[in-house]
């Protein structure tokens, strides 16, 4: 099973280029999406959950190109877009219900049961007849992975699902992101870091439009050991640091500005070597400093790294 994405590219009436020249292959298993707000990720999702056409390219399930087989494709697709409204006086059981039938599950007692499992799987059981509306955000999302789910999808896309959530509904949503990932393609389109690390064994990083790096995240990981290193440095000389060094990322950290800069050797004394994580993978790709392995299980193409402004 795979999911192979071929020159794709969207250029929106407001003269927008969201998606250019797209070449992705994405196997089975959990596949992260990383990129900044505005980079594409929306886009590209919904154009292979079928809810938008591109200019050019194709993509294709299992051989089954997308954009010329969009009903058959949703009958395989489950998709948790980065906003969905809910009606928030009915109850979770009733709109699971009646997206179930939606979905064409016709015999009563089948569709019952499926419903059901679905809500012990997102822990929503206890609350099956409470209003949508009384839900919290995590609660909400858990839902939207519950209705994603129906009909057994084999393809399920998620949009930013763990946005605006708090620390332990974030745990638990990652639980049942990973409980579902493993025998089905599941695409996680997401702007946070960490939740690529945690979940993902595949993955690419886009912006503005362009997939800049692909591959591991542990091998990832494992290319940019040794060449990021960190300094404490006054906020007022991060101008300097800017224009002297490779700077990938700069924070403020107990009221002291720490920076990250990529180098093959030390930068000078005062500067200790760090163990490099993803986020430091990120940061190192969008300033252009990473460039792309040559051959990787996730890629068909790559292109160029787009420089893109440090976070601070």
């Amino acid at each position: 099973m795979e999911l192979c994405i071929q020159q794709l590219s969207k250029k929106y009436s407001n003269g927008v280029q969201a998606l250019d020249n797209i070449n992705l292959t994405i196997p089975a298993g959990m596949f992260g999406l990383l990129g900044p707000n505005g980079a594409g990720k929306s886009s590209l999702m919904r154009t292979l959950a079928t809810l938008q056409d591109a200019d050019s390219g194709n993509a294709l399930f299992d051989g089954l190109n997308i954009s010329e087989n969009k009903d058959q494709i949703r009958r395989l697709l489950g998709y948790l877009p980065q906003d969905f409204g809910l009606y928030p006086k009915v109850t979770a059981y009733d709109l699971l219900e009646h997206f179930a039938i939606l979905k064409g599950l016709e015999n009563r007692s089948q569709r019952k049961a499926v419903v059901e499992a679905l809500l012990h799987q997102t822990n929503l059981y206890d609350v099956r007849n409470k209003q949508l509306g009384g839900f919290s955000g995590g609660m909400r999302q858990r839902f939207g992975i519950a209705q994603a789910l129906l009909g057994d999808p084999r393809l399920i896309i998620v949009d930013e699902p763990t946005a605006g959530l708090d620390p332990e509904e974030r745990v638990r949503f990652h639980n049942l992101l990973s409980d579902i990932g493993t025998e089905k393609i599941v695409i996680l389109s997401t702007h946070i870091v960490e939740d690529v690390a945690d979940l993902c064994n595949h993955m690419a990083i886009i912006n503005k439009g362009r997939v800049i790096l692909t591959g591991e995240p542990l091998d990832l990981v494992e290319r940019i050991q040794g060449k990021i290193w960190k300094k404490f440095i006054e906020k007022s000389e991060l101008a300097h640091y800017k224009s002297a060094y490779q700077l990938i990322s700069s924070r403020l950290t107990s009221g002291r500005t720490l920076i990250h800069v990529y180098a093959d050797d030390q930068p000078d004394h005062e500067f200790s070597a760090v163990q490099g994580n993803l986020e430091d993978v990120y940061f190192s790709a969008m300033t252009g400093l990473l460039s792309a392995p040559q051959a990787t299980q996730a890629t068909a193409r790559l292109m160029p790294a787009t420089a893109a402004p440090i976070t601070t």
